[in-house]
Order: C-alpha cells, then sequence, then structure tokens
C-alpha cells in the first residue's frame, strides 16, 4: 500500500477462530479516516487467513500479509517494516476497538505533538462477560502531557497498568530512530517493548477513556495451564524479562532517571515465579523451576533491585520458602543415601 496514511494497525493473526470477525468488524467500523490495517497471518491453520483475504479485497485501506509460523513478535515487527503511517496502532486478533479509539488518540497526538497517546481498556471475561476497567479512575486519572519515563513511573504506581501495546499509538519515527522492536521468541514481549518506548518518549499523555476491550478466556498464553517441563520452560521466559529490564535500567541510567517503580517492576515480574513454584503441584517440576530461580541468579536479582517495604518483606519471605524447599528435597535425598 502505497498511500501515505496517518495512522497503521498492524495485527498478528494466528487462528483468531469465529472472534476474528469481530475484531475485523470493529476495525472497519473506526470513525478515524486515515488509517491503514496490516493484517500478518502467522501461519494459521484456521480459516482465519481466509476470513482476512475476503477484508482485504474488500477494503483498500486493509492489506494482509503471510509468514511460517513464527510468533507474535515477528509478525508485529513484519508488520512495522510494512507501515507507511505516522503512528503504529496494535491490535490482537480476538479482542475489538472502540468505534472512536483512534479518532481520540490521534486527535491527542496531533494536538499535542505526542510520541505516545494512550487510554484506558475494558477487561471482560468472555466466558461471562464480567467487564472493568483495566485502571481504576481513582487510580489514575487522564493526565496532561508527561515525559515517557514520569508517565510510565506513574502508571506502574497504580499496580493496575499492564505492559499491554494495544492501547495506545505509538509515533514510528521514533521506533525506527531508536530501532526499537519486539524479540522474537519471548513471551509477553510486550513488558520490554512499552518499557523501553517509554524511556525514549518525550511527549506522553493519558485518558482514563476505555478505547480496547481485551478478553479473557483459557486459550491467553497468560492462562494456558502448564504442568511438567512445559512450566519451566515457560518461567524462563519471566526470568528472561527481569534480566532485559535489569540491563534496560543501567544501559539507560545516564539518559533518564531510574525511579524506584523501574527496579520494583522487576522484583515483581520475578516473583510470578516464585507464585508458580507454589501452584505448580508436581514436586519433581517444582525443584526445577527452584533450580532456574538460583542457577540464573533471580534471588539475587531480586535482592539488588527491591526498593519499597511492602516489596521487600515479599521478597524475604519468599526467598525463605524457597530456601527450604530447595534445602528439604536435598535433605530427603542425602537420608535416603544414608540407608
Amino acid at each position: 500500500m502505497s498511500e501515505f496514511k496517518r495512522l497503521s494497525v498492524i495485527m498478528p493473526l494466528y487462528n483468531a477462530g469465529d472472534d476474528f470477525v469481530a475484531c475485523m468488524n470493529s476495525l472497519v467500523a473506526q470513525t478515524y479516516p486515515e488509517l491503514e490495517i496490516i493484517i500478518v497471518n502467522d501461519g494459521s491453520t484456521d480459516k482465519s487467513p481466509e476470513i482476512a483475504a475476503r477484508y482485504a479485497e474488500k477494503y483498500a485501506h486493509i492489506q494482509l500479509l503471510h509468514q511460517s509460523s513464527a510468533g507474535a513478535s515477528v509478525a508485529r515487527n513484519r508488520g512495522l517494516e510494512a507501515a507507511t503511517g505516522e503512528y503504529v496502532a496494535f491490535v490482537d486478533a480476538d479482542d475489538i476497538v472502540y468505534p472512536d479509539m483512534y479518532t481520540v488518540l490521534m486527535k491527542m497526538a496531533q494536538e499535542d505533538d505526542l510520541d505516545v497517546a494512550q487510554c484506558n481498556s475494558d477487561w471482560c471475561i468472555r466466558s461471562n462477560g464480567h467487564t472493568w476497567p483495566s485502571i481504576p479512575v481513582e487510580r489514575q486519572g487522564s493526565t496532561g502531557v508527561m515525559r515517557g519515563p514520569d508517565w510510565l513511573r506513574a502508571a506502574l504506581a497504580t499496580r493496575r497498568w499492564t505492559h499491554v501495546v494495544w492501547m495506545g499509538v505509538y509515533r514510528r519515527t521514533l521506533l525506527n530512530q531508536t530501532g526499537i522492536r519486539f524479540i522474537p521468541g519471548l513471551h509477553h514481549q510486550d513488558i520490554i517493548w512499552s518499557t523501553e518506548f517509554m524511556f525514549n518518549a518525550r511527549r506522553v499523555r493519558y485518558t482514563q477513556q476505555p478505547l480496547y476491550k481485551y478478553f479473557i478466556h483459557e486459550q491467553s498464553v497468560s492462562r494456558q495451564r502448564r504442568s511438567g517441563d512445559r512450566n519451566v520452560a515457560y518461567q524462563r521466559h519471566y526470568i528472561r524479562i527481569t534480566q532485559l529490564l535489569e540491563k534496560m535500567n543501567r544501559d539507560y541510567a545516564d539518559r533518564i532517571p531510574i525511579y524506584p517503580e523501574f527496579r520494583d517492576q522487576i522484583t515483581r515480574e520475578a516473583l510470578r515465579v516464585c507464585h508458580a513454584v507454589r501452584k505448580e503441584p508436581n514436586e519433581e517440576t517444582r525443584q526445577k523451576i527452584i533450580h532456574e530461580i538460583f542457577n540464573s541468579g533471580t534471588h539475587r536479582l531480586m535482592l539488588r533491585n527491591t526498593r519499597s517495604l511492602k516489596l521487600w518483606y515479599q521478597v524475604l519471605l519468599w526467598l525463605t520458602r524457597l530456601y527450604c524447599w530447595r534445602n528439604r528435597k536435598t535433605g530427603v535425598r542425602r537420608l535416603l543415601s544414608l540407608k
């Protein structure tokens, strides 16, 4: 698509099923006129590519790209390379976008020359329709223009803001200047991408208005039940995220303030792995995850980065538990070897 558009919306597509139609209908119903939609089919094996092709044939501002199954990160990067918009946005193929989302965000972006215009979102349990705002207004209301690190600090302090890329529009030239891209193969890569973008953003503004609807269902990556080595492998993603966040803080320390909230978020991500140990019913798998925590130095990483007193208590409690659980297993093995 050669015609310049103000906004490029990028959507990775992989086996979205029946939910994909509702998502596409919400996109073609957008009130913002200067829009291109880039769908990157990531090797889908259901009818999603056929549905996407029909929309691309019907609407001139929709293009469909194909790639072998390589994951959402690679699909988003492919979309970024194809984008022509002044700004880019991201959509998940099983969610919906409210009709005026991009009209509202692009008006904000253009009026205030923003690097990021960000909104609130609604979270909805697909099975029963229960819906609630991602960030309650009492935790964070609409803001004026802020520097990216300052907004990230405020957002993290709400304890309800999530590192998702679909709650905003982002200046494409800033992405190209910094070379920020999604990390192939990393689950929850939004955490790293959104953190680094905010570290580089000069002008950010947030509206408390929910403009995006995110559906929670059992097929979501974060809600899938994993056991055995699959669970161990999944926890390695969070361990890597904590390492990347710590490295990012070091790399940017001479350019932006590294607020306590930036260090605490590293610990909070690491604590997800600790909670996974508690939830894992298989003792052998529990010990493997504990081994990953200590072998990777995640226990020391938490001690280095924790800043709040409440979080300190949680870290010390969890490390005590992990040491006891690990030593209990070692003690049992020693007893058995003596018999």
